[in-house]
């Protein structure tokens, strides 16, 4: 699974423009229907703005306001510090910095014996970060410690419907732990998609396979490997362990999937081809 995943990344990567550049909106005043026409005007990114001695409809006073906005963005942008801008920006467009932040995504996946923190508990949380995934299990090496030490690495979360269900899980059961402040959920983009239904129906769709051993599994067959592995199975362990992997794993392929798609459908590429900026050609 690892080296698919490299190799996927690498033929995707080469491919998505950063959508963060082609950013408006966290500009004072600028909402997502100025930041269109902007587009197709010819204004695609943030250089291509600041090129551009005077823009319809702005004052020059304005005009000379953004651009200095628009030159700490850059730097912010440079020096790293995504976050702040990324702050700037409206949740439901978070989307906008993966491909920025592409070197410091974690991807969460958590598995529970029951719906709320109240009635169970976390069994295991897979992350994936930098080519790599990690298991932290309940009862071994599943503490606050390790899961912050994950995400104190990680300058963009993906999760997919974690912001109800998996963050605020974890912060009932670690109160305290610090999550970053830019999240990309991958059920809310699916629905931005149309596309409907859980992590495992919206796989299928996309023509992502699982496993044999593990396919056709779900959260209930995770919570009744779970009480297996405690009686001793250990072959219910081997089966959970993967199951977790499998759903942490397949957010970098949706991820990079949904993020493309998005640019081709909320970005500048969305307009007529004789308006698409160079770089989506």
């Amino acid at each position: 699974m690892l080296r698919t995943l490299a190799c996927l990344l690498c033929e995707i990567k080469a491919t998505i423009p950063d959508m963060l550049t082609s950013s408006f909106i966290f500009l004072p005043g600028v909402g997502p229907v100025t930041e269109r026409r902007w587009w197709q005007e010819g204004l695609f990114d943030w250089r291509s703005f600041l090129d551009r001695p005077s823009v319809a409809g702005l004052s020059e006073h304005r005009k000379i306001w953004y651009d200095e906005q628009l030159r700490e963005a850059q730097s912010l942008t440079e020096k790293g510090h995504v976050h702040i801008l990324g702050s700037r920006l409206p949740r439901r467009d978070h989307w906008r910095l993966y491909e920025t932040c592409r070197s410091r995504v974690g991807y969460l996946y958590i598995e529970t014996t029951g719906a709320s923190p109240e009635s169970g508990e976390v069994t295991v949380v897979g992350f994936h970060r930098e080519g790599r995934t990690t298991s932290l299990v309940c009862g071994e090496n599943l503490t606050a410690e390790r899961l912050q030490t994950e995400l104190d690495h990680c300058t963009l979360l993906v999760t997919f419907f974690g912001s109800v269900f998996d963050v605020p899980y974890l912060c009932a059961k670690f109160p305290g732990l610090r999550f970053p402040t830019l999240h990309f959920d991958l059920c809310f983009a699916a629905r931005r998609l149309a596309l409907r239904g859980g992590l495992k129906h919206i796989e299928q769709e996309m023509g992502i396979d699982r496993n044999t051993t593990i396919s056709g599994l779900d959260g209930l067959d995770a919570v009744r490997l779970w009480f297996q592995w405690r009686r001793g199975d250990t072959i219910a362990r081997d089966t959970l362990l993967s199951y977790n992997r499998a759903d942490t794993e397949n957010l970098v392929l949706l991820a990079n999937r949904f993020y493309e798609e998005m640019v081709s459908r909320f970005g500048p590429s969305s307009l007529s081809p004789t308006l698409q900026p160079a770089h989506s050609q």
